[in-house]
């Protein structure tokens, strides 16, 4: 830092430092420098996050359109999380995306071995304040596996219940407008507010409603759809009946394990038959 910095047009001045820092720099932001570089980006990202006025991620008429592929099942155990893993790193090998889960036990902490600093609730509440630095809140706590990003998932349930409507619609439309993902795959619980709304809102739906034996329950659900005229979610609805998948062992690689399994057979099955919304 020296004058000349100090003169120049920056809205956001953020200090790389060593663990210390002069007096006369207390004013600025810092970051400690000696940390991955990811976990840097992560912090610069989360310094303009905070700002009550931010500079748009970029012009909405400039950007690459943004799909949402939902992923859901009324029926539970159903390698319905498995299936958007899946389908999310074999789109990634091509596309920009984005998983974000809505469960409310999703277990990956303790499946991966690693602790998160920052969740889907730190995110949330940013939604629920309507913050302008939404998006940036959001790439500085995003992680990857392979070339998939993904939001660390909540760790609390009452954080989705607690969730409205027009909160998770918030998220959704910033998503569309200011990220910069082409594809989000959300993987949907049955802990969502007014969860037929939010199937609504996505261009594509992956459903697992052909599981043998549940019939009864796949078709109350279909029933439901139609009973409160949301027949446009069956229009856009990918039917699916999931395999039986193989994987040897649950570990903290279980995520990229399944792209080889015969799970990840069965995507690259249903991707090579245009089962996308671009086709």
């Amino acid at each position: 830092m020296c004058d000349e910095v100090r003169e120049l047009d920056i809205s956001k001045t953020v200090i790389l430092t060593e663990g210390t820092r002069p007096e006369e720099l207390d004013t600025y932001a810092e970051v400690y420098k000696y940390q991955s570089s990811a976990e840097i980006v992560r912090e610069v990202m989360a310094c303009y996050g905070e700002e009550k006025t931010v500079f748009p991620m970029q012009n909405p008429a400039l950007k690459r359109k943004t799909e949402l592929f939902g992923v859901y099942s009324p029926l539970g155990r159903c390698l319905k999380t498995s299936f958007a893993w899946t389908l999310g790193q074999i789109l990634s090998e091509e596309r920009s995306v984005l998983l974000i889960s809505l469960e409310e036990y999703s277990g990956l902490e303790e499946l991966m071995q690693k602790k998160f600093s920052c969740t889907l609730s730190d995110l949330l509440y940013y939604v629920r304040q309507k913050n302008p630095g939404v998006i940036l809140k959001l790439n500085s706590m995003v992680q990857s596996v392979g070339q998939l990003d993904f939001v660390p998932p909540v760790q609390s349930p009452e954080d989705i219940r607690g969730t409205s409507w027009k909160d998770w619609e918030y998220l959704l439309q910033e998503l569309i407008l200011h990220g910069t993902y082409e594809v989000v795959v959300i993987d949907m619980g049955n802990g969502i507010e007014e969860l037929f709304r939010c199937l609504t809102c996505v261009n594509l739906l992956y459903a697992n409603l052909c599981g043998s034996g549940f019939q009864k329950q796949n078709r109350q659900f279909e029933n439901l759809l139609n009973a409160r005229d949301y027949s446009e979610v069956s229009e856009k609805t990918v039917k699916m009946k999931l395999p039986f998948c193989t994987v040897e062992s649950v570990s903290a690689d279980y995520p990229q394990s399944l792209v080889w399994s015969t799970l990840g057979d069965y995507v690259r099955e249903l991707l090579g038959k245009g089962l996308s919304y671009e086709q």
